[in-house]
Formats: structure tokens, sequence, C-alpha cells
């Protein structure tokens, strides 16, 4: 009774129906190497303080060792999703996790700040590798919607917890090992993952596709690239030059001239790379605008209270990545009952919800008294983190939304709309945070105006503790002012999504 049963959809793409502990064990492989990748878009922020310390490098350097990772990352998970169906997700995923692994190991070796920028944009095409198979084998193993929807919103919680994972895993080994520990921390699950892969994992792929299209897969390559180079260059240079960033928006004219060819040529092909002929899909459409802006909250919140937790509250990176945990609780909590909250209420409601229940959040940051306290600090993350459920049903809407023979291009939309929700959040909201800062804290101390570590830093070297407590009142009203933008942005996004979703829509009734 525990023989694998091998069959095949009805587009001819191969799936296999396991036993039931078979399935789920295959959800925690999936689900722990998931976590691997997805904390380390965040650890490496704990570990630049101890990266410069030692290799001692330019601004630019330290900029460029935080974005090549998901400059990467983003740039290539339509490629690698699409390269999967056609030879084979098992191989694919078995591939990323050796990558992953290998180059994670190979930072040993790391001496330079040229040597760290390689390692983690290599790290990047492990994680593409990972990241929309991980989805997209989901798809194939849970045949029964039901057991899908549920394995789904456990993936979306692991994925959305990772990044407040990411900060405590940093914080932990930077207090009792070296920096290159932050890194050497992928390897024992990524070992573990291929061994599990091997033996339980069932192959997949979709039978009949056509042949690489190189020039849709570079183009979409250098399109998503270009796309989040410039917005991360829009936020970090705001405060300073506003929207003259002539950089910034020669970027943004490259991704859309290439995304534009990427989408042309997509529509006008038999066998597409990607088929943008699924957001014609309203459920599908739906779905991607949920999973990012669920993502903008959470990426966006975590870099603005990591900082207040450390430099305003004194905390240590562990302890500040411990109080970070009731963004993980709450992603937990509605991933975890995502699935009955669709039964009480519908589809559409509980994708709503998980938008404007963040917004709550948020706008408890704005209406928090002053000084804002941990306490009302956790009420709104929990909130914040509870976007998770919006995160789970937006999967199961993507990928219910889709033929099977693209369930690769469903996850690689989804996952893009993750990584560039993310993005998105620490630009934006990050970039409101800065500017509310400078404004409050003024011109009259040259480079006061730039970081609340900066100004915390020049007024001890200066003994100016005005200049300090400037400083945190600043960084205080600074969190407020995110707070409203973001409750702003996710309340317009989860009205949008109500609108989009059909009314009648049944996650039971889908691919």
């Amino acid at each position: 009774m525990n023989e694998t049963r091998i069959g095949y959809h009805d587009d001819g793409s191969l799936t296999a129906e396991l036993p039931p502990w078979r399935r789920w064990l295959v959800l925690t492989v999936l689900s722990v190497a998931l976590l691997t990748v997805v904390m380390d878009l965040t650890v490496l922020n704990v570990a630049l303080p101890s990266i410069s310390a030692d290799l001692r490098p330019s601004s630019t350097a330290q900029l460029w060792m935080v974005d090549a990772y998901s400059l990467v990352l983003a740039g290539l998970l339509v490629t690698m999703s699409a390269l999967a169906d056609r030879v084979g997700r098992k191989l694919m995923l078995i591939s990323g996790f050796a990558l992953f692994g290998l180059i994670s190991l190979l930072v040993l070796f790391a001496n330079s700040p040229g040597a760290v920028i390689a390692l983690r944009a290599l790290l990047g095409v492990g994680g593409a590798m990972i990241m929309p198979a991980t989805l997209s084998m989901l798809r194939v193993v849970f045949t029964d919607l039901r057991e899908r929807t549920l394995a789904i919103g456990i993936w979306a919680g692991v994925s959305a917890s990772g990044a407040a994972v990411g900060p405590i895993v940093g914080g932990f080994l930077l207090e009792h090992f070296s920096w290159h520990a932050a890194f050497l921390v992928n390897v024992p699950p990524m070992v573990i993952a291929i061994v599990a892969a091997l033996f339980l994992m069932p192959e997949s792929r979709v039978a009949g596709v056509g042949g690489w299209d190189l020039l849709a897969s570079l183009l979409s390559i250098a399109g998503m690239a270009s796309l989040v180079w410039a917005i991360k260059e829009f936020g970090k240079k705001f405060v300073a030059d506003g929207l003259a960033n002539p950089a910034a928006w020669a970027a943004l004219l490259v991704s859309f001239a290439l995304l534009g060819w990427f989408v042309q040529r997509c529509r006008t092909r038999e066998d597409p790379l990607l088929e943008v002929r699924l957001f014609l899909n309203r459920q599908f459409s739906a779905g991607v605008l949920a999973a990012l802006f669920s993502m903008l909250a959470m990426g966006g919140c975590l870099l603005v209270l990591a900082q207040w937790l450390q430099l305003v509250e004194g905390h240590s990176p562990l302890q500040a990545g411990f109080r970070l945990l009731p963004f993980a609780g709450g992603a937990v909590i509605t991933s975890v009952i995502s699935r009955w909250l669709v039964d009480l209420l519908g589809a559409r409601r509980v994708i709503a919800l998980g938008l404007w229940l963040p917004a709550i959040g948020l706008l408890m940051m704005w209406l928090a008294p002053d000084p804002i306290s941990y306490p009302w600090v956790v009420a709104a993350m929990v909130l914040q983190g509870a976007g998770a459920g919006s995160l789970a049903i937006a999967s199961a809407m993507i990928m219910g939304g889709s033929p099977p023979d693209r369930a690769g291009n469903a996850a690689a939309m989804d996952e893009t709309a993750y990584d560039i929700g993310n993005v998105l959040g620490v630009a934006v909201l990050g970039t409101i945070a800065a500017v509310a800062f400078s404004a409050k804290v003024g011109t009259d101390v040259p480079g006061a105006d730039e970081s609340l570590a900066g100004a915390l830093e020049i007024a001890h070297a200066t003994g100016s503790p005005e200049l300090a407590a400037t400083a945190i009142t600043a960084f205080n009203d600074a969190v407020g002012k995110v707070g409203l933008a973001g409750a702003v942005i996710l309340a317009l996004a989860g009205a949008l999504v109500y609108l989009l979703t059909p009314s009648s829509l049944d996650l039971d009734a889908g691919h």
C-alpha cells in the first residue's frame, strides 16, 4: 500500500500519487529547504557589520553584498521554473540544493569583498533553482485539492516567517562564531534535503514542451534584475536626490523595454517560456497581487522594526531577532487555519482580510502612544504577520488559476511576486522612514540626517545627548509615518484584490 502510483495529467504532465506519510515528508523537506533559502534574504543584515570589520569593503561593496542575492534570485525565477518543467522538478531541486550547499561551503575561502559578492550572486542562482520548484512540486505531490491548500498554507507560512527567522539565526551565530557561520549554516539542511529528495520525491516534468527559448530567458533575467535594481536605487538615494536619479530612471526604462519585449515574445510563441495569458484569469491576477502586497508589509516593517529594536531599544542582534518572532507567529497561525477560514468565510473575503489585517497592524504603529512601546509593537507585528494567511490563499489561487502544464510558470510568478513584494517593501517603506527621519533631524549637524545609526554615532563621538534624543524621537516618528503609509497601501490593495477575486471562487473546484 506504500507504493507510488505514477500517472499523467490530461495535458501529459507527469504526476505521482504518494501514500500520505510520504506526501507530508516531502512537504517537510521542501519547507526546510525553502526556510533556508528565504532566511538568506535577511541573515546578511545582521552579519554585515562583522563582515565589514573583517574585510573593510567600501560602502558600494556593502550594498552589493546585500543586493546581489535578491537581484540574481529575482532575475532567474522565471527561467529556472521553465527549465524545471523540461528537465524535471526533482532534478532541478536536487541540483539547486547541491549548488546552494556548495557555495555556502566555499565561503570559508572568501577573503575579499568581491569574493563575498560573487558567492552571494551564486547563492541567488541556487535559490532560484529551489524556490519555484518547491511550489510546483507540491502541485504534483498533493493531488487532493483540500490537502493541497493546506500544504500550500504551510509552505506560505514557512516562506513568510523565514525572513523573521533569519535575523535570529544570524544573531545567534554571530554571538558565538565568525561571520562565516552565517553562510555555513546553510550546508546541513541542504545535505539532508538532497538525501531526502533522492528517496522521497517523485520526478515530475511536463511532457511535450518545446525547445528552450534562449532570447526570452535572457530578456527575463536582464529585465527583472534591472527592475529590482532600479527600485533599490531609488530607495537608497531618495533622501539625497529625490526622484532625480538618472541611473535609476535609466535602469527602470531598460527594464520596461526588456520586459515588454519578453511579454510580446511570449504572447506570439506557441510554446512560450512564460504563459503571460495567465493574467487574463482574474483569480490568477488577484493571487499575484495579494502575494506581492502581503510581502510588501512584511519586508518593509522588518527593516524598520529591526533597526528600532537594536538602535532605539538597545537590544543585541540576537535579542532583536527573537523580538521579531511575533511576525512569524501571526504568519504561522493564519497560514495553518487559512483552509478553515476559506470554508467559513469564502476565499474572496479571506484573501482581502489577509491584506486588511496587516493594514490594521500598520495603522497601530501610527496610532501608538509616544514613545512607542514594545507590547504595542507586538500586537502590530502579529497582525502584520497575519498577512501570510493571504499569501497562503494567494498561492492556492495562483496555482489553481493555471493549468497543470503551467504549474512551473505559476510557481515562478508566485515566487516573483513574493520577492518583488519584499523588495518594494524595503524600498518604499524604507524610503518613507528615511525621508521622515531626515526631515525631523534636520541638517544642522552634517551626516546626522542620513540614518539613525549615523546620528547616534555622531552624538556619541561629539558628546551630544541632545542629538541622540532628537534622533531617537525622529526615528519613532518615522516608524509612525511608515505605519500610516503602509496602512493606506494595503487597504487599497485589499480592496483591489477583493474586486478582482470572483465572488463564486471555489478553491476545491480548481485544477
